[in-house]
């Protein structure tokens, strides 16, 4: 156990719905000063130099904040903050069980987290749902070092942003969670590298499910690619499930993304194939059960070898080694006549982790549920994975 230590937190509400932009803040991706007006903290990334990038799947926009100065990080200490959601209740002024954690991501110069916070997670009463679900994010906190969270303000601070082109409409409802509309879906997951932004989520097109390709810094320009892929545990190809989760990785030499989707198949693309306007077939290396929300991928490495960490909703976090999705032959285009099928993976203790990202190279940083139903921010140390 890690001695807890006192907590002082600020907080900052930064998205106002139906507030007009800034003249300044064009799809161009012209810098501005003013607060960004977001609308809905639906997914955190960070670039490699630092920059924010906050997918608002509310209003289909991707805001590029540029934080400042910040130190770099002293020392890999494990960082841990116990019962998070009452601690941040105290400052809201509300109940622990009305705060719902959006998304969670790691500045990688500072290896200060970042939380995107909510005040619905009283409605959250079924399986099936998400946090961008059934509210909209809109509270930004930072947690450091020691373990304090400390207020974030946006204001003044140089910002970009570039619009998805023709993300799903709000009026859209999903086929099988009652009331919820398919806006929530509009970003389900983002990765940052070598000066591009992947964005992942639904899109207004016939075939659903799309990735959006935005050079960085952003000049308007966007590549969309819809896809598909075979769902094993459903013994169908699928074009209208976004993808849930996905990590940039390169495989026999090759750029690829690894993607996960609900239910729970993992995919392969080759990035060379994910162009402007093509429609690509992903090739589905394994089914890891159904019944389940793949939450977070993460890649970190462990005596020298490259690793793949998957918390899920419903399942133990799953470790899969590249090299298995390598030497795994053809794809799965069949109905998995058992629960599982394909690149073999390891099970880690790890129920109930709602939200995992790379902290650096010793430890990963994660949100996990207890038995008891208090959430607490942990560290993982990769190295006894």
């Amino acid at each position: 156990m890690f001695e807890k230590l006192p907590l002082v937190m600020l907080l900052l509400t930064v998205g106002v719905v139906g507030s007009q932009l800034h003249a300044a803040d064009t799809a161009s991706g012209a810098a501005a000063t003013t607060a960004p007006a977001i609308r809905s903290m639906s997914v955190l990334t960070f670039g490699t130099e630092g920059t924010l990038f906050v997918g608002d799947g509310r209003a289909g926009v991707v805001w590029a904040i540029d934080l400042g100065q910040r130190g770099a990080a002293q020392g890999s200490e494990p960082l841990s903050v116990d019962d998070i959601e009452t601690k941040i209740a105290a400052r809201l002024g509300t109940r622990a069980s009305e705060v719902m954690i959006h998304d969670l991501a790691t500045d990688p110069r500072s290896e200060d987290v970042y939380l995107a916070v909510s005040r619905g997670r009283s409605a959250w009463d079924s399986p099936w749902t998400l946090p961008n679900d059934i509210a909209d994010a809109s509270i930004l906190l930072r947690v450091n070092a020691a373990g304090e969270l400390h207020e974030v303000s946006l204001e003044g601070l140089s910002f970009s942003q570039v619009s998805l082109p023709n993300p799903v409409d709000e009026e859209k409802t999903h086929s099988w969670k009652t009331g919820i509309s398919l806006r929530a879906d509009t970003i389900t997951d983002m990765a940052f590298e070598d000066g591009v932004l992947w964005v992942a989520g639904l899109s207004n097109e016939e075939f659903a499910s799309t990735l959006w390709k935005f050079p960085f810094p952003f000049d308007g320009s966007a590549e969309a690619t819809t896809l598909e892929v075979f769902h094993g545990a459903h013994g169908v190809y699928e074009t209208h499930a976004p993808i849930r989760t996905f990590v940039p990785y390169r495989l026999k030499g090759k750029d690829h993304l690894l993607a996960s989707y609900t239910c729970t198949p993992l995919v392969t693309f080759d990035r060379a194939t994910l162009t402007a306007g093509a429609h690509v077939k992903g090739r589905t290396v394994a089914e890891f059960g159904s019944g389940n929300y793949p939450l977070d991928m993460v890649v970190y490495r462990k005596d020298g070898e490259g690793k793949l960490a998957i918390a899920n909703s419903n399942l133990p976090m799953m470790l899969v080694r590249p090299e298995d999705i390598e030497s795994y032959e053809g794809s799965i285009t069949r109905e998995t006549p058992g629960y599982t099928e394909g690149v073999p993976y390891e099970i880690r203790s790890g129920v109930g982790i709602l939200q995992l990202d790379r902290r650096n190279d010793e430890f990963m940083v994660a949100l996990q549920r207890l038995p008891g139903g208090t959430l607490n921010l942990i560290s993982i140390n990769v190295n006894r994975l």
